[in-house]
């Protein structure tokens, strides 16, 4: 298994990931894209804009489903009006569940404290952890022995649970330790957090200049419905796709930039016919599992699951998540990339009338949630956000599919993926271990290095000439200090796919040795048809 660690070192090392602020201690859950980091997310935002809706030119040849599609794009901003979040149902339903312990003066989400159940004598506690799974059952067996007082000759008389669960799981929190407490029952009971970030519009910020920055880019796509239907003349079935940040006051950040407070979303809200919305929520999903494998991500790492009825969201007819296996997840365990979710006809509708009541069932029509007065209690903006197709002149409110995918989420997991150690040769041709990031080359931040062998004889200045060249057509980079195997090495940690070599042949000859970082292979390229061989090697990934 890959080492987390290791990753994280080499992202801080090699420019692709700092901590948010370190020089002043860090801000949880936020981080900055380096050189290398920043690149990397914006080639994967690229792919995906490309491939979702600049380039897409597919048929869907299904009996159901129309033959073809419109895809277009939209951005639109981080704060909206108020009205917005209590009618898409995030006002009231947007929450996690959090705890407290006040000994320890810290607080946990409910259902992301896991332990163990531990027995000494005729006493059993349950030893909870926020350890990293593959050091969680050595911290809950250091901290029970910690509680009972038992020295290490003693510790097998201590029994340790085998099975780990969560703190949800449990009927309550008596006898439980929590994570960082030293007596029993410190915990408080769960309570919700809502999870948007508050912030106030104007100077004067009173009660009635409250608002939120987005928890999702949604909601910003479906409130521009009719703009876009009448501004750029498309016909349902279409797609809008957006990539945006988004902000959630997530109670516990970790696992590196998996779960953080700052993120950036690709989505994708397409609206379709209700009898064929199906149709389309099966074609979508298969869609953008093959993308992730089409980058690199391999399929044995890759799941399609289903939610169960009770894991839906409030709005969900039905959602699959595409998950991937993280290297700092148990073995066996997944987390998600990207959710694809039926949203049926939700959005639209609760932007026109006002917000469902969660006690109505999934599918069933829009019910207005009443207040005390009789009136809506979260009213819409009135606005006819239904669909009138001109052909057959029928009006409908459009379903809603919506492939959602985390950029954060992607690049970490490409990064996880691209990790690799393997023995290569070095400038003397003796073998050692090569650590390497096996990038697809349409992401790579850099897509190619250019050496020049030596320091004279005029190789420096071809070598420059070169990168001259490249640099108009992509991200190269020049390096002509040190040895030529330590300059491989350090491109190999970046990612860097090919590497150019000015040598005493490329004044004669005119041509260049290029390398290739996975197979090792080196071949001989005319200098002239560099650009053409190094964009058709890229293009062909």
């Amino acid at each position: 298994m890959k080492s987390m660690e290791k990753i994280v070192s080499l992202c801080k090392r090699r420019g692709f990931l700092f901590q948010s602020s370190e020089i002043y201690g860090g801000v949880q859950g936020f981080w900055d894209y380096g050189p290398l980091g920043v690149e990397l997310k914006r080639n994967l935002k690229e792919a995906w804009w490309n491939d979702m809706l600049t380039s897409h030119n597919e048929l869907v040849t299904s009996a159901d489903t129309p033959s073809t599609y419109e895809m277009v794009g939209l951005d639109s901003t981080i704060i909206m009006h108020p009205q917005v979040w209590k009618c898409s149902g995030h006002f009231d339903l947007f929450h996690d569940h959090m705890i407290d312990c006040p000994e320890a003066k810290r607080r946990y989400r409910f259902d992301q404290v896991r332990g163990r159940w531990v027995e000494y004598q005729d006493k059993k506690i349950f030893v909870a952890t926020m350890a990293e799974a593959a050091e969680e059952a050595d911290d809950v067996r250091r901290r029970g022995m910690k509680f009972f007082k038992l020295r290490n000759k003693d510790a097998d008389k201590m029994t340790l649970g085998s099975e780990s669960i969560t703190l949800d799981q449990l009927d309550s929190t008596t006898d439980v330790l929590g994570p960082d407490a030293k007596s029993l029952d410190t915990l408080t009971e769960p309570r919700e957090f809502n999870l948007m970030f508050k912030t106030t519009l104007g100077a004067l910020g009173g009660e009635d200049d409250v608002t939120f920055l987005r928890p999702e880019t949604a909601q910003g796509i479906f409130v521009n419905f009719k703009n876009v239907l009448d501004s750029s003349r498309v016909r349902v079935p279409f797609g809008i796709g957006q990539v945006g940040k988004s902000f959630r006051n997530e109670i516990t950040p970790r696992n590196f930039t998996f779960r953080s407070r700052e993120f950036e979303q690709m989505e994708i809200e397409f609206f379709c016919h209700p009898d064929q919305s199906q149709d389309w929520y099966r074609f979508w999903r298969d869609r953008r599992l093959a993308w992730y494998t089409s980058l690199g991500l391999s399929s044995e790492s890759l799941i399609m699951r289903e939610h169960h009825t009770e894991e839906l969201a409030h709005y969900s007819i039905g959602t699959a998540d595409i998950e991937y296996a993280f290297p700092f997840l148990p073995e066996g365990e997944y987390g998600e990339l990207e959710g694809i979710a039926h949203r049926g006809d939700f959005d639209l509708r609760s932007h026109m009338e006002g917000k469902l009541d969660p006690q109505t069932p999934k599918g069933q029509r829009m019910e207005v949630e009443l207040g005390a007065d009789g009136k809506p209690k979260h009213r819409g903006s009135g606005k006819d956000l239904s669909y009138r197709d001109e052909l057959t002149g029928e009006r409908y409110i459009p379903h809603v599919i919506e492939p959602s995918a985390g950029a954060d989420r992607g690049a970490l997991a490409f990064i996880c993926e691209a990790y690799s150690e393997d023995e290569a040769p070095d400038e003397k041709g003796k073998m050692q271990t090569r650590t390497v990031m096996k990038l697809n080359p349409r992401l790579a931040p850099i897509k190619a290095a250019v050496f020049p062998l030596v320091k004279k004889d005029g190789m420096p200045e071809v070598a420059k000439d070169i990168y001259g060249e490249l640099k108009k057509h992509m991200n190269v980079f020049y390096d002509e200090k040190g040895a030529v195997g330590r300059r491989y090495r350090r491109q190999d940690e970046a990612g860097t796919p090919y590497c150019i070599t000015v040598d005493t042949e490329s004044l004669s000859e005119k041509t260049v040795t290029v390398r290739d970082r996975d197979s090792l292979q080196q071949s001989r390229v005319r200098i002239d048809d560099l650009v053409a061989e190094i964009t058709q090697r890229i293009e062909s990934h």
